[in-house]
């Protein structure tokens, strides 16, 4: 990642990111949580070779999901999830659509339900999902292809996690977004993988093996990534995660720029020089872009000692 120099005046774009978790069935039995992160393409003019979450920008189209049946929830229950008073409700609504169809571009994971319950049993649902994949691979839009087979979008199954709000001054992006993160678990049945198109490498990480790789050099992580990775290293299992999230209120997080003694970094809330004094994750306040990497004011190693 490179350092951005600019000065963003175009307004937020709204965005969703999907923070897919799964239990491992190997290794140590009592942290059993692992998360699934992308390589974007090096060409990528966001986060270019960082690994990420699956996501992006909000389609409109995601809007129309409403109005064609293809949600499991009436508006008013998911935007009062995001607790967002001033997020308009469709919008809020709608985010949920960003996240799942995102995921199923990015990923191939699909979070969908029969219309019709009585077909809910896993055979029918693995046959609609079959065909739903067939007509996504001709061409047609996942919405339509949702409608065509009257499949409704799993909403149910994410949980809104934390806000992420691009500053002004972005320190390796050149792009503003308005970025909800939600939670969702690796359904049965499912797997997840790159497209070798916008992403060209993909794995699942413990939290803690991915911040060790990204301590040594072997991934980018970009702020948002790292600090999420910081909160999910305190959490046993990928359920005890989501239950935490669905228990709790989603944090805003608007990172701060930061330009100190030619320094140039971002500070979260709880840091002196953020405007807001409530410190709302865990782990560090600030981090410094030094050699292509975010690092805390104690130096990078400093990252795998917070569990």
């Amino acid at each position: 990642m490179q350092l951005n120099v600019e000065t963003v005046s175009q307004p937020l774009k709204d965005a969703a990111s999907l923070v897919l978790l799964r239990d491992r069935e190997t290794g140590s039995l009592d942290h059993t949580l692992e998360v699934f992160l992308l390589k974007r393409h090096a060409a990528s003019k966001v986060f270019g070779g960082a690994y990420v979450f699956p996501g992006g920008k909000l389609d409109p189209e995601d809007l129309s999901a409403l109005s064609r049946g293809l949600l499991d929830q009436p508006a008013s229950e998911l935007h009062a999830q995001l607790v967002e008073e001033q997020t308009p409700q469709a919008v809020g609504a709608a985010l949920f659509v960003a996240a799942l169809r995102e995921a199923y571009e990015e990923c191939g994971v699909l979070w969908i339900k029969p219309r019709e319950r009585a077909l809910a049993v896993q055979p029918e649902l693995s046959e609609r999902k079959l065909q739903l994949r067939g007509l996504t691979q001709t061409g047609v839009g996942f919405l339509a292809s949702l409608e065509r087979l009257a499949l409704q979008l799993d909403t149910q199954a994410l949980v809104p996690w934390s806000r992420w709000i691009t500053p002004q001054r972005p320190t390796v992006s050149a792009q503003r977004f308005d970025a909800r993160f939600f939670l969702g678990l690796l359904p049965d049945f499912e797997e997840a993988a790159h497209d070798h198109i916008e992403t060209t490498h993909s794995a699942w990480f413990t939290p803690q093996a991915a911040l060790g790789a990204y301590v040594r050099g072997e991934i980018e992580l970009a702020a948002p990534q790292l600090m999420s990775l910081l909160q999910l290293q305190h959490f046993a299992s990928a359920r005890e995660a989501w239950q935490d999230a669905k228990s709790g209120v989603p944090h805003t997080i608007a990172p701060h720029s930061l330009e100190v003694d030619g320094r140039r970094g971002v500070c979260f809330p709880g840091d002196e020089l953020h405007p807001n004094g409530q410190q709302v994750l865990r782990g560090p306040t600030r981090l410094w872009f030094i050699d292509g990497q975010f690092q805390p004011e104690s130096g990078l190693a400093s990252l795998l000692k917070q569990h």
